[in-house]
């Protein structure tokens, strides 16, 4: 919407000239073209920071974006680690326990052995 305001007034601004050549030696054409070119570079001028501004805001999105991508990626990897020892842990409990409950049907299958004599 500015920039439409900017050129409706730029277009004022040049009906305002009139049609007479004047001691610059431009003509009506001319001074309009004038007054186009400058309200262009002053509309270009005006958008330019803002748009640094949002250039620079994506550029930091887009750095912090990829920081939190790194520690994601970061902590699923501690995670997939730490499940992996959990199992070999897990596991190595698992023989632990089967060995015992081995153990102790052995020991029960002996004394079932010595009471049947």
């Amino acid at each position: 919407m500015k920039t439409t305001t900017m050129f409706t007034e730029l277009l004022v601004l040049a009906l305002a000239a009139g049609c007479s050549r004047e001691e610059d030696g431009m003509g009506p054409a001319q001074k309009a073209g004038k007054a186009v070119d400058e309200a262009g570079d002053k509309v270009a001028r005006e958008l330019r920071a803002p748009l640094e501004k949002a250039d620079e805001a994506a550029k930091k999105l887009a750095e912090r974006a990829e920081e939190e991508r790194r520690q994601l990626a970061e902590r699923t990897e501690d995670a997939r680690e730490k499940i992996k020892d959990a199992t070999e842990e897990a596991g190595r409990g698992l023989q632990k326990v089967t060995g015992k409950v081995g153990e102790k049907v052995e020991q029960a299958g002996e004394k079932m052995q010595d009471a049947a004599r």
